[in-house]
């Protein structure tokens, strides 16, 4: 999922965990010099020149970085990494004393054994499938990112915009069709301006499988008219701060498998902890990392949605890979489903002997709907949660004539995607076979196929056009908010900017129809990629769309892998995670829900956490 500086971090689920590119593997090791690539300005707003090229040089200067923008009649005057230093440890990390890093380091691994904020060991064989069996700490940042609050402030408020277009675009089915079927014709693309009119149907379902075979499930319930009156999305924005224009740049938009609500709420609890207890070390005030409720938030919305469903025996259904070394996160929100907060004792124990003592089912709804009116006296999800392969479902699954959802005897009030959306979970017919049969019924789909077309990264460049956001949004000062955090985007039908693309490819990154990290191409490979297409004439274009690629600040951070700690130049790319529930005409739940921060080495194209590529970190707003 995502670009970014070299790309983005993404965290679709793939099964490798860890962290790639790491320095040697040895108590203290060397500063890595991590240079910007040179950025020439593209358009007024986004692309700027860069200044100093190394951190160390950067350290190494005491003076302001005059930095005069292309095309702009002033100078900004842009603070050092030297000077912030002086006034944070953060800034600037690899100087802390080694007495003390040991001293944080060995309590960060213990917090993280007692808290669980583990994944398998990918060097264990059973680790991503029988739960305890080759745990390891999850890979993480030893301290928090310093970020301004003002941005961390923007990429919230963008959450609930976010979340009901997402809802308005999924309820277009024409325009999902049309925009994921455009016209993308190699013809146009590389010939000469004067016929570039002449088109050739390469539409995006021709020549990606994939997008193809989800684009005919949504066409399957557009043809039986398929309502989806209760609409549950849990999303994931995904923003870089880029340091030359000093913009939030929108990566990307998560709408399925939106991954580490669990273990991005313990970073930034490990992070609180470690401020307070060496609070007079580091001199940093634990209050200024923002409260993480990101797993919380999401088990509420699943909740809600369940009892929305109106079936006290229901379950929720989550559908998960065979092979899973990230199970811990997904098992922090099902124990929350099922767990019981504090709350009046005796109406605790009322609820429990109505459960004991029930003579129907028709009593049991009675009571159900009793107590769902007043959550204030019993403040419990008591949910059954239960855990399949597409595999599994395609053959436990059945549809009764009503189009309720039973999967191994049970029925289903809601299927929450955390596989099913990359092509490898879809070996055979057999899961294909179980999606449709999940779309058919009338539980409570997170995503629905809509909700997880209107995510892809098609609709995300469909969207930046002039003018789409408006046939979605009513609010002029909503679609300020979105169009100004939008990146670059065009498909590879807009001649110009691929000619500029061939001549400066390391200005763009070039991304298919893909979730789950390790997708997308950079550098002098973006420019190959073109030429191949170019030269085979063929159609493949349409599966792709170019972005603006984003130059984040680079700082020096370290981070912790396999009880190993490694002293990086890095960035960082955050995630805002949005819950939305909605009932027919009435919204039951639009919220930000917590956030994630990931921090990946500089030099790395990639940054998933899961595949491999980043470390989980959390904010210090400045």
């Amino acid at each position: 999922m995502g670009a970014g500086h070299s790309s983005s971090c993404s965290l679709s689920l793939p099964t490798t965990i860890g962290f790639a590119a790491a320095t040697t593997a040895s108590p203290v090791n060397k500063l890595i010099k991590s240079p910007f690539n040179p950025t020439n300005r593209f358009c007024n707003t986004h692309f700027r020149l860069p200044f100093k090229t190394s951190i160390e040089n950067q350290l190494s200067n005491s003076t302001l970085s005059v930095v005069k923008c292309s095309g702009c009649s002033t100078v900004e005057d842009i603070k050092t990494q030297g000077e912030i230093g002086v006034k944070n440890p953060m800034a600037h990390p690899h100087s802390i004393d080694q007495e003390l890093l040991e001293q944080l380091v060995y309590d960060a691994l213990v917090w993280s054994s007692l808290h669980g904020l583990v994944v398998g060991d990918r060097s264990v064989q059973r680790s991503g499938t029988v739960p305890g069996v080759g745990m390891v700490h999850a890979p993480f940042a030893l301290l928090p990112l310093s970020f301004p609050e003002s941005r961390y402030r923007q990429a919230c408020e963008l959450a609930p915009i976010f979340n009901e277009l997402v809802d308005r675009v999924s309820l277009d089915g024409n325009f999902l069709q049309d925009s994921l079927s455009r016209l993308s014709s190699p013809v146009a693309l590389f010939a000469p301006i004067g016929v570039r009119d002449i088109t050739c149907p390469a539409l995006t379902k021709k020549v990606d499988p994939f997008t193809s075979r989800l684009l005919e499930i949504h066409s399957k319930m557009l043809e039986i008219d398929k309502k989806e009156e209760i609409r549950l999305g849990l999303h994931r924005s995904d923003y870089m701060l880029d340091e030359q224009t000093n913009m939030l740049l929108q990566i990307e938009l998560n709408t399925i498998s939106s991954s580490f609500p669990g273990l991005s709420s313990l970073v930034s609890e490990l992070h609180r902890s470690l401020l307070d207890q060496y609070r007079e070390h580091l001199k940093l005030d634990s209050e200024k990392i923002p409260r993480n409720t990101a797993v919380s938030c999401f088990a509420e919305a699943l909740a809600k949605a369940w009892t929305q469903y109106d079936n006290p025996r229901s379950v929720v259904l989550i559908v998960v890979q065979s092979e899973e070394r990230n199970m811990y996160d997904q098992h922090w929100l099902c124990t929350l489903l099922k767990e019981r907060y504090p709350f009046c004792h005796a109406c605790k124990l009322i609820y429990i002997r109505i459960q004991q003592y029930r003579k129907s089912v028709s009593l049991e709804r009675h009571f159900f709907n009793v107590f769902r009116c007043f959550p204030q006296l019993i403040n419990t999800h008591n949910v059954t949660v239960v855990r399949k392969t597409l595999t599994e479902i395609d053959a436990q699954g059945e549809l009764l004539p009503d189009g309720t959802l039973i999967v191994g005897g049970k029925e289903v009030a809601v299927v929450y995607f955390r596989a099913g959306y990359a092509p490898t979970d879809y070996p055979s017919e057999l899961e294909w076979g179980a999606r449709l049969l999940i779309e058919q019924s009338s539980a409570i789909k997170c995503p629905s196929i809509s909700y997880h077309l209107a995510g892809t990264k098609k609709i995300q460049q469909e969207l930046a056009k002039p003018n789409v956001l408006e046939r979605f949004l009513e609010n002029e000062e909503d679609i300020a908010k979105v169009r100004r955090c939008f990146a670059g985007l065009w498909s590879l039908d807009d001649v110009e900017v691929v000619k500029d693309v061939i001549s400066r490819p390391e200005l763009y990154v070039m991304k298919p129809q893909r979730e789950g990290g390790g997708n997308n191409i950079y550098g002098d490979d973006v420019r190959k990629t073109l030429q191949r297409l170019q030269s085979e004439g063929t159609e493949e274009d349409a599966a792709f769309i170019l972005m603006q690629r984003i130059f984040p600040t680079i700082t020096p951070t370290i981070l912790m892998r396999d009880g190993i700690f490694y002293k990086e130049d890095a960035v960082s790319e955050l995630g805002i995670y949005g819950a939305y529930l909605r009932n027919k005409e009435k919204v039951l739940a639009n919220d930000q829900c917590g956030y994630l921060m990931r921090t990946k080495v500089s030099s790395s194209n990639e940054g998933g956490v899961a595949a491999g590529f980043a470390v989980l970190d959390s904010i210090y707003l400045d």
